[in-house]
């Protein structure tokens, strides 16, 4: 009985695409769920994880190294979301691992914020967040442990984060 359960609970569609039951409960087909791109936060981006060693996030060979620590962090870009010379996708420190993610163009968070959001966006989508003498914070829903750093130029979203609220990495 339980097999079949089971088993009459996966969706089989065209195309070799499988629904799971969490998506047929939540009314994803499995063609958007394929497609879904992967989210900044609240816990990382794609496989990469806030809080993972360096061999854990090499691991998911989403990542390059690009910066050997020469302190306790060291600088890596997402494979997906290459930075220019002298800038990082990410850092990882060598107490906390993952520290660090920089959004890159493309990249949303969960509420669909992203570069380029306008502050009546970030208000509407994180309405409690704290101004700091740099940009502002906001606490990241479902994950107690991060932050998003946001900073603003001419009323849109310039520079923004997914970081560990203990990362000993950049201030």
């Amino acid at each position: 009985m339980r097999k079949l359960l089971v088993a009459g609970m996966i969706v089989l569609l065209p195309a070799g695409l499988v629904s799971t039951p969490a998506d047929a409960l939540a009314g994803r087909p499995a063609a958007a769920v394929a497609k879904a791109k992967p989210k900044l936060g609240p816990f990382g981006f794609g496989k990469v994880r806030l809080g993972m060693t360096a061999k854990q996030a090499r691991k998911t060979r989403q990542v390059v190294l690009k910066s050997a620590p020469g302190g306790s962090c060291s600088g890596w870009d997402l494979k997906s979301h290459r930075t220019p010379k002298d800038s990082f996708g990410l850092y990882l420190s060598k107490k906390k691992g993952v520290a660090v993610i920089f959004a890159q163009k493309g990249m949303k968070t969960p509420r669909g914020i992203g570069l380029g959001s306008t502050a009546a966006q970030v208000r509407k989508a994180y309405p409690k967040f704290h101004k700091v003498e740099y940009g502002y914070f906001i606490a990241v829903p479902r994950n107690k442990k991060a932050i998003y750093m946001v900073g603003f130029a001419k009323g849109r979203v310039a520079e923004m984060s997914l970081a560990l609220r203990t990362q000993d990495c950049v201030q």
